[in-house]
């Protein structure tokens, strides 16, 4: 059920999930019902409350959504929390995690970072929401993503995103222009003064993850982020 789990703070969890696991997005064509199955199971499997786990439904943007206990579901690629658990989708974009401390307890963030939000800074718009929220030493995991040696894009393309990020510009494994946007997040984070602690496979070479490139009817895996006793 998990590509990586791990305790990442004190009473602080984090984890990305796999094939396993199952389908976990409402909006690619699989049975509702479905879905919320295994988003059951997987609350119960990390130890949250039931239909506690917040999704997002993502929109390639930069819109950060402060989560508090009665919040709905935003519309939003970011979401912070004073330690409600968080989940992020995906199937090549990064799931991205974080993690700071504040004298009030943690604060969290999951971050749905593909090529638009690398290029419009939603995962520094994520850190700025967690400092306002008095959020120090702030530390990311970067989830299985696609790879620089394997996201081709038109060159065009490329120049766009890398004269905004110039860490993503990149070349493929067979000599195209590409796009590096595991590199553009690490930059992004080193500059703003975060740490990474983790970064997870290509999600195209790896057979048990989703990965639209390899699939367009994929399913997604989820970055999932939570307090714990």
């Amino acid at each position: 059920m998990f590509h990586w789990r791990a305790d990442i703070l004190p009473g602080v969890s984090a984890a990305f999930t796999d094939v396993a696991a199952g389908n976990l997005a409402l909006h690619v064509g699989d049975d509702p019902a479905g879905v919320q199955q295994r988003r059951a199971r997987l609350e119960e499997s990390i130890g949250v409350r039931p239909q506690s786990l917040r999704f997002m439904n993502q929109v390639h943007g930069n819109t950060v959504a402060v989560m508090g206990p009665e919040a709905p579901s935003p519309e939003a690629d970011a979401m912070v929390s004073r330690g409600l658990p968080l989940a992020v989708m995906v199937a090549d974009c990064i799931p991205v995690l974080l993690a700071g401390e504040s004298p009030s307890g943690p604060v969290l963030a999951a971050v749905h970072a593909g090529r638009p939000g690398i290029a419009n800074g939603v995962i520094l718009a994520a850190v700025e929401n967690m400092v306002s929220l008095g959020a120090s030493r702030v530390r990311a995991w970067l989830g299985p993503s696609i790879c620089g040696s394997c996201y081709e894009v038109p060159s065009a393309l490329q120049d766009e995103v890398a004269a905004l990020v110039p860490a993503t510009r990149s070349t493929t494994s067979w000599g195209t222009p590409a796009l590096d946007l595991p590199a553009g997040a690490r930059s992004q984070l080193e500059a703003a003064g975060v740490g990474v602690e983790y970064a997870g496979a290509c999600t195209l070479e790896t057979d048990t993850l989703y990965s639209y490139r390899r699939d367009p009817n994929t399913g997604r895996f989820a970055g999932l982020i939570w307090c714990h006793d």
